[in-house]
């Protein structure tokens, strides 16, 4: 990677970008006194990228991770949750806590669905806290 300067920060141009090569590359510090955000803070802001495309990237301490940033004076503000946007992430997060097997609990964290198939109490016998789901409603024993 080439380094260029940029005033006294240190910015390194990635040499993997699909675009025209000058695709800044910050260091975990370096960006943070620039008009960049990742997806993260800009939602930490109340904002969205808003369909423009990442003004760079910044590595992380871990080799290899990296996230985009984005220009905040180009960010949107977030769009308001609607009914229809909240029944249909409820929907989705009910199909990963909700227990697939005989208790059909469905609990207040995500289950390991795809390794065990089930909550713990139904996998192995380990009790489950009441306290970290909700029973499943109750049957009507009068239509029975």
């Amino acid at each position: 990677m080439d380094n260029h300067h940029q005033g006294d920060e240190m910015v390194d141009v990635d040499l993997n970008d699909p675009g025209d090569d000058s695709l800044p590359v910050f260091r975990w510090t370096q960006a943070g006194r620039t008009n960049l955000a990742t997806r993260r803070q800009l939602r930490d802001m109340g904002l969205r990228p808003g369909g423009q495309e990442p003004a760079a990237r910044i590595e992380c301490r871990r080799g290899g991770r990296f996230a985009w940033l984005y220009r905040i004076d180009l960010a949107k503000p977030k769009l308001p949750m609607t009914l229809a946007k909240e029944a249909a992430l409820d929907k989705a997060m009910a199909a990963r806590q909700t227990c697939t097997g005989p208790c059909g609990r469905r609990y207040f964290h995500c289950l390991p669905l795809k390794t065990l198939g089930s909550c713990l109490e139904c996998y192995d016998g380990t009790p489950a806290d009441p306290a970290t789901y909700i029973a499943p409603p109750a049957k009507h024993l009068l239509a029975a």
